[in-house]
């Protein structure tokens, strides 16, 4: 691992992720800074500078500090988790860009498909070539309480991280093993973003219960969400999703089995694995199509996968069709606003050289 002369850590975002990441860090002796965007609506943190967690992760604990300074969080921090929606990754870039240097490094937690190609390709355009930027899904199924407090329910027992390219995945895998032992390195970093059954269900998800949702009825999200009949949608997505995986030399392991190693389940099918995944049990639907579910994974997910798949001419008819009715329901055109091959600095790439470039 990189020594660095700031071993404490920092987490950008106050949402349910950041809250829960926070708690986990400082549960194993990390000094934690936190850096939020809008001070002035949090006094309680800033007064106690302390997060409760309860649940999997049990316990208050105290923070190194809580600031909106991004020079002064920076200043204290070597390793800084990013712990926000991903749509906002433009925005932390360019404000944490002018004070980061080579003691620096940047982790995506829940970075969607080709997060760090991303960020790293906006820290460049900011002038940051020396600071390493890595990925991997977010670990905690978890909800934040009415005291503030954030209740974890449920905590992945696997999944994968990477960087941009294969030799940095291989460099800096001794420090994502320090945070998080029981992650394994993914072969390349297509793979390691589609392999996120969150991409995969909650859009599709929302697409079947789009009327439900828009009534605000309450059901549960991944038990209820589909039928043995309707599960074949999102049974055709998985395929489409390994389709594009194939065509970049990222194997996916089938989805029934992610959800078994991410929390435990009945592995007959897919249908059978999302109505025995225990926490999914308390997971309740969106009320609103005005929701993450379908804006961030489809522009931070299914727009990268679609133009990869464009690359390397493998047809996604369902992808495509879910993609477009997102943009019709929610009133914004989601590719326009999603993560293009021009954002992640591949547009004038062609398929060959992409996987060339993410193997190197």
């Amino acid at each position: 691992m990189h020594p660095t002369s700031r071993p404490a850590v920092g987490v950008v975002g106050t949402g349910n992720s950041a809250r829960a990441l926070a708690c986990y860090l400082a549960s194993r002796g990390h000094e934690v800074h936190l850096l939020v965007r809008h001070i002035e609506r949090f006094p309680w943190l800033t007064g106690s500078r302390s997060l409760t967690a309860t649940g999997k992760i049990e316990g208050t604990f105290a923070l190194g500090g809580v600031t909106d300074n991004a020079a002064r969080f920076a200043a204290a921090v070597g390793t800084i988790f990013v712990a926000t929606v991903t749509t906002a990754y433009r925005e932390i870039a360019a404000r944490l860009a002018p004070y980061l240097d080579r003691d620096h490094r940047l982790v995506l937690f829940s970075s969607k498909l080709c997060g760090s190609v991303e960020v790293e390709h906006l820290l460049r355009e900011h002038g940051v070539r020396s600071v390493p930027v890595l990925e991997t899904d977010a670990l905690f199924a978890c909800r934040i309480q009415e005291d503030h407090s954030i209740w974890v329910r449920g905590f992945k027992g696997w999944t994968l991280f990477s960087a941009p390219r294969h030799s940095m995945t291989r460099e800096w895998a001794p420090l994502m093993h320090h945070f998080f032992p029981g992650l394994e390195a993914a072969r390349n970093v297509i793979q390691r973003g589609l392999t996120d059954f969150g991409a995969l269900a909650h859009p599709t998800t929302m697409m079947a219960n789009m009327n439900r949702v828009d009534r605000k009825e309450p059901f549960l999200f991944y038990l209820d969400g589909f039928t043995e009949k309707t599960v074949a949608v999102l049974e055709e997505v998985e395929k489409e999703f390994r389709a594009v995986a194939h065509a970049y030399d990222a194997p996916l392991i089938a989805m029934k089995d992610l959800l078994d190693r991410y929390y435990g389940c009945d592995t007959t099918s897919l249908l059978t694995a999302m109505r025995t995944v225990p926490n999914y049990r308390l997971s309740w639907a969106p009320s609103t199509l005005d929701h993450r579910y379908l804006k961030e994974d489809v522009s931070c997910t299914l727009v990268p996968m679609h133009e990869l798949a464009r690359k390397a001419r493998v047809e996604l008819p369902v992808v495509s069709s879910i993609v477009q009715m997102a943009c019709d329901l929610t009133g914004e055109d989601l590719v326009a606003q999603g993560r293009t091959l021009e954002r992640l600095g591949w547009e004038h790439r062609s398929h060959a050289e992409i996987v060339r470039w993410i193997e190197d």
